[in-house]
């Protein structure tokens, strides 16, 4: 049953992340959606071990790239290089070519490098050389940033933001899961020995069961109704997309499954939303206000159905 299936993973995750449930919550429920994921939080909360945790249980085959400010675009999509044989150029794929690409620090790269991920996070191909290259099925990014007060961080652009279907964050673990931590077996090496959860098919099962679960008429009704007031209503400058409006749509199914049901609800699309859309709303005025406050002032203005 996907649902049980799916359940198997966030206890599996939730023992090696440790106090982090509903975080690791949400990042299943983007996997299950088939959208990026972006975490941002400061070095040392877990962020890169969650992205392998994901990787290891889910058996999808894994590269990690450490962005740093000289990294060049043919670093990650890879370069041709003339092959003397015959006299030709042949192109050796770079580390984008995985099922799970970590994208550690992306921050850190000047916007050039950034842009490299741009099509094949949109359209899962990338283009080089004259030619376009497939990625392998299924393709995710997990991307980390430090927070961008820290130095030698680059902002993301709102284009490449809005590739991202969810943006999280971990933060501090509480007392009891920071004793656990320190009293326990090194992250680590627990990593390496957690065995694959999902046999061969069972994730394209559990793909296909987040597609079917149902959402009705007036829950589209809803989701429509935030999307209208992120663009018109005061106070935000920039509303949701009609892209972010199909991945809100498709983390409150996936939310759905994991909470197994077959059927998604208005609590479930307010589950999803402030990862969905915290770093895709911009608000009007001089005031800086967090996207936490933003997404809360969407909740309370559009009525439940």
């Amino acid at each position: 049953m996907p649902s049980r299936i799916a359940r198997r993973l966030t206890e599996a995750a939730s023992r090696i992340i440790l106090g982090k449930e509903h975080a690791v919550r949400l990042a299943l429920a983007c996997i299950l959606a088939r959208g990026h994921l972006l975490i941002e939080d400061i070095p040392g909360v877990g962020k890169t071990t969650l992205a392998h945790v994901l990787a290891r249980l889910l058996g999808l085959q894994f590269q990690r790239i450490q962005f740093t400010s000289d990294m060049l675009p043919a670093d990650i999509i890879g370069v041709s290089i003339f092959d003397q044989r015959d006299a030709s150029f042949r192109f050796h794929p770079g580390p984008v070519f995985a099922q799970l690409l970590l994208a550690d620090e992306i921050n850190r790269a000047t916007p050039k490098a950034q842009s490299a991920l741009l099509e094949a996070m949109e359209e899962r191909q990338i283009s080089a050389e004259g030619q376009t290259w497939r990625l392998p099925e299924p393709f995710f990014v997990i991307a980390t940033q430090n927070p961008a007060d820290q130095i030698g961080t680059f902002p993301l652009p709102e284009s490449q933001l809005d590739r991202f279907l969810m943006r999280i964050s971990l933060g501090y673990p509480d007392r009891a899961a920071e004793r656990a931590l320190l009293a326990g077996e090194d992250r680590r090496e627990l990593v390496a020995r957690l065995p694959a959860e999902l046999e061969a098919g069972e994730l394209d099962s559990l793909f296909e069961a987040t597609r079917h679960i149902h959402a009705g008429p007036r829950l589209l009704d809803y989701v429509q109704a935030l999307l209208l007031h992120s663009r018109e209503g005061s106070g935000f400058a920039l509303g949701l997309s009609p892209r972010a409006g199909l991945g809100l749509l498709a983390a409150a199914r996936a939310w759905a499954l994991l909470g197994g049901r077959d059927h998604a609800l208005p609590e479930d699309v307010q589950a999803v939303l402030p990862a969905v859309a915290g770093h895709r709303l911009r608000a009007t005025g001089d005031a800086p206000q967090g996207p936490d406050v933003l997404v809360r002032r969407l909740i309370e203005a559009v009525p439940l159905p």
